[in-house]
């Protein structure tokens, strides 16, 4: 029986109620970020907010007062490509809270590319960003919270990590090193008290996805996609991917032979 109960417990702490919960969510200036900001808010959650554009974040931050019932939301703009600031955040937040409850790591860039379009720049901007930041930043929550002996980080990655895309040069290997680096900090934090997430979006209209000239199937507002990663947080699940009825066909065809999965990929994308 208590191997069936192990095999029936979520991988993480559930999260449910968000009252007076410190959050911290990095990349919420737009978008996902954004949206789930505004959700948080209305819980009841405390939170500090970080970006590039503290403009852009005071406006996120008003929309955050107008729904929330306690402390104003923290603006702390930084670059996630510098590990000081990272860092210099983090110890402020501390200060201020004396612990983290959840860090979303909600910060990303995305540029369409095919193979003959590839530039040295243009590959370690996106994986700079999207994979060594995270990671960076992980260096610098991990000793916090395994002291705390709870809490939880998300990382923010995409199903364009299941398997090569038509576009997705630099951005789906990013994210595919990103799912990859989560699944390991989870065997290590777990076992801590510390949870770790993995969210997987499909298509969400945001101003990076504004960038493809293609149909995207599927496609949810931020709002819909906030939803959806706040009931994965109370579910405890280790990957929050949405929408299912998109994240599960693209999940299945990670099992199928590449001679059929090459062809498949090229007539659904016209690409």
């Amino acid at each position: 029986m208590g191997a069936l109960a192990a095999l029936l417990r979520p991988p993480n702490a559930p999260i449910r109620g968000w009252r007076g919960r410190r959050v911290w969510i990095v990349g919420a200036s737009s978008g996902i970020g954004a949206a789930l900001a505004r959700t948080l808010a209305a819980r009841g959650a405390r939170l500090a907010l970080s970006a590039r554009g503290r403009e852009a974040l005071e406006k996120v931050a008003a929309d955050c007062g107008a729904a929330m019932d306690g402390e104003p939301a923290l603006v702390e703009p930084l670059d996630l490509t510098r590990a000081e600031d990272f860092a210099a955040v983090r110890d402020r937040l501390l200060a201020r809270w004396g612990g983290l409850d959840l860090v979303v790591l909600n910060a990303g860039t995305y540029r369409p590319l095919r193979a003959w379009e590839l530039t040295p720049a243009a590959i370690r901007d996106t994986v700079n960003t999207n994979l060594i930041g995270p990671m960076d930043a992980v260096a610098a929550l991990a000793p916090t919270l395994c002291a705390q002996g709870e809490g939880a980080i998300a990382l923010v990655g995409s199903v364009a990590g299941y398997g090569g895309l038509p576009k997705a040069t630099v951005y789906g290997p990013s994210k595919a090193a990103l799912a990859n680096f989560a699944e390991t900090l989870h065997l290590d934090l777990a076992p801590r008290g510390v949870s770790v997430f993995l969210i997987s979006p499909g298509f969400v209209a945001t101003p990076l996805t504004a960038a493809n000239d293609f149909h995207m199937p599927a496609l949810q507002t931020p709002a819909q996609a906030a939803e959806a990663i706040v009931a994965g947080f109370a579910r405890g699940a280790f990957e929050i991917h949405f929408p299912r009825r998109f994240t599960m066909v693209l999940r299945l065809l990670r099992w199928l032979p590449r001679r059929l999965y090459f062809p498949l990929v090229r007539k659904v994308t016209g690409l």
